[in-house]
């Protein structure tokens, strides 16, 4: 229980003072629940009426107004490229890790996001607004029930403080839980201001505690880099393969442990857009949905070159060894993709000219600007009699539709493919509901007006992915009003 002392670890806290900074949080007066998950309440072991236990006073604990005995407080300093430019020192401006509790699944850190001002704030006020909580816990919580690597939320704790953002919105702190929240910033912090020692303690200290196999390699350090590129590219067609756009992806914001990191002004695609911009703040386009391959890609340059002076070699020899780790991302990321494609499309078996055929259907999707889940889950109904109604009225050009059905369906023929076996196959892989925009709307909404009604059912609904919804509207396309939501920086 986390009211123990001894329940704490607290490895980071042991690498010393030039990771972070160790301070309490700030805390919100007058906190109130907004939301829990039982499901990452289970992960840590913990009771599923944890937050009803007077003696864990866990209200004011994850608001930031007390501790608990044994937890070790600190904001992490870190740096980084943000969006594609040198940033310098960053840092965890409202993020507090409380330390690391031992559980089933190994030790697992807890932090408040939104637990006020670190030093490493800079302008900023160090808190989060209830609107980008809600988003922040949803979505972690839904990317764990699809089975995507990701950071994961406890719980929301709000309070009327007062937030100035673009107009006056109230606080909120996500408790947010991982094995590790290291980021390729924290490398490249140490890596560009020069200290090679703390560089080589830090690497040793995730390789020791994160990525244990690769102290058996001839070179431990190439070997966490193609861990980590392995991890990062898989991840990339996971995001790729249910039409999700991270909106942020500055090498901050990249897990060491390939997980899905800060969920900012993120977003679900509705109509199939290979140039779609999620983040209404990325002007230039950088991080729309068909560039993030090749950003995570750019990503691991940028932390090959915050490892080069860990490797035992003159700098070319070493430069060369690190850019042949990182040219393995490419059939990396091509196979995990098509493997989700080919699963998407219930195809069971590997023949030559499925790459074709996934292409052809994507751009298929594009040119309609079919709706990317719909359309996935819609083909689960197409059968050898043609039965495609539905899916038809995505589609404006349907003899083009047409002519790539039958393609499809001598395709399924050929691996002798039975209609009903294997639209379970694909039900079972491509979700009925994601957090679209609006969905997460709703709830913020009613969330800001006091009723957190919504954020629970949501939560209960994201949980179950591939399960047809009690309320239908959480499946359909979204109304028109959704089109002019726009998402930002700005939490």
């Amino acid at each position: 229980m986390p009211t123990r002392a001894s329940a704490w670890v607290n490895r980071f806290a042991g690498l010393g003072a030039p990771f972070f900074t160790a301070l309490p949080a700030s805390g919100m007066p007058v906190p109130h629940w907004v939301a829990r998950s039982p499901d990452c309440a289970a992960l840590l072991g913990w009771p599923a009426d944890w937050w009803q236990h007077q003696d864990w006073d866990s209200l004011n604990v994850l608001s930031g107004n007390s501790a608990w005995p044994g937890s070790s407080p600190l904001a992490s300093v870190y740096s980084g490229h943000q969006f594609g430019v040198w940033a310098g020192q960053l840092g965890d401006g409202r993020a507090l890790l409380l330390g690391e509790i031992e559980t089933a699944a190994g030790p697992m850190e807890l932090q408040l996001k939104g637990a006020g001002r670190t030093p490493y704030s800079r302008r900023g006020d160090g808190r989060a607004v209830l609107r980008s909580s809600i988003r922040e816990f949803l979505c972690s919580e839904a990317f764990a029930a699809l089975g995507i690597p990701t950071t994961r939320a406890l719980c929301i704790t709000g309070s009327s403080l007062p937030v100035w953002r673009e107009t006056p919105e109230t606080a909120a702190v996500v408790t947010r839980v991982a094995p590790s929240f290291i980021r390729f910033g924290h490398f490249e912090h140490f890596a560009h201001t020069g200290q090679h020692q703390a560089l080589r303690q830090l690497a040793d200290f995730f390789i020791s505690h994160h990525a244990p196999e690769c102290l058996d390699a001839a070179d431990p350090y190439a070997a966490l880099l193609e861990r980590v590129t392995r991890q990062t590219a898989t991840l990339m067609a996971d995001w790729q393969a249910v039409g999700f756009c991270h909106g942020v992806m500055n090498t901050d914001n990249m897990s060491m442990l390939g997980l899905t990191l800060d969920y900012g002004p993120f977003g679900f695609m509705d109509g199939f857009d290979p140039g779609h911009i999620c983040n209404h703040s990325d002007d230039q386009g950088r991080y729309a949905y068909a560039r993030q391959p090749n950003i995570g890609f750019w990503n691991l340059h940028a932390l090959a070159q915050a490892l080069l002076p860990l490797i035992d070699k003159p700098a070319e020899a070493a430069g060369e060894d690190l850019l042949a780790v990182l040219e393995g991302y490419k059939s990396i990321f091509a196979e995990a993709m098509l493997k989700r494609m080919r699963a998407k499309l219930g195809l069971a078996t590997v023949r030559e000219g499925d790459k074709d055929l996934v292409d052809d259907w994507l751009k298929l999707m594009a040119s309609s600007r079919a709706d990317f889940t719909i359309s996935f889950r819609r083909l689960a109904a197409l059968t050898q009699n043609g039965d495609a109604e539905r899916l038809l009225d995505l589609f404006i050009d349907r003899e083009l539709f047409g002519a790539w059905a039958t393609r499809y369906l001598v395709r399924c023929q050929a691996e002798d493919s039975v209609d009903a076996e294997r639209a379970l196959r694909m039900n079972a892989v491509n979700p009925a509901v994601v957090l679209r925009n609006h969905l997460a709307e709703g709830a913020i909404r009613m969330a800001q007006a006091g009723d957190f009604s919504e954020t629970e059912r949501l939560l209960k609904v994201l949980q179950h992915p591939f399960d047809l919804p009690a309320r239908a509207s959480d499946a359909e396309i979204p109304p028109d009003w959704a089109q002019s939501l726009e998402i930002s920086c700005s939490s």
